[in-house]
């Protein structure tokens, strides 16, 4: 099971990212941020060797289900 940030979102940010360096500001005056969209993962038959039958792990609620 994985939990994180949308990889497509962070591919978004660098090309922002990248232009505004190619634009000339500097790299140090950038912020930090954060993905606002999260995606669970889920490798079903791992998680049925495991017995995780938790009501929070629900494939229904997974953005991706790996069987």
């Amino acid at each position: 099971m994985s939990y994180a940030g949308a990889i497509e979102d962070a591919y978004r940010m660098v090309g922002v990212y990248t232009g505004r360096i190619l634009k000339g500001e500097k790299p140090a005056n950038l912020p930090v941020q954060q993905s606002a969209k999260a995606e669970l993962f889920i490798i079903s038959p791992t998680a049925k060797t495991l017995g995780n039958h938790d009501s929070a792990v629900d494939p229904v609620r997974a953005d991706e289900v790996i069987e």
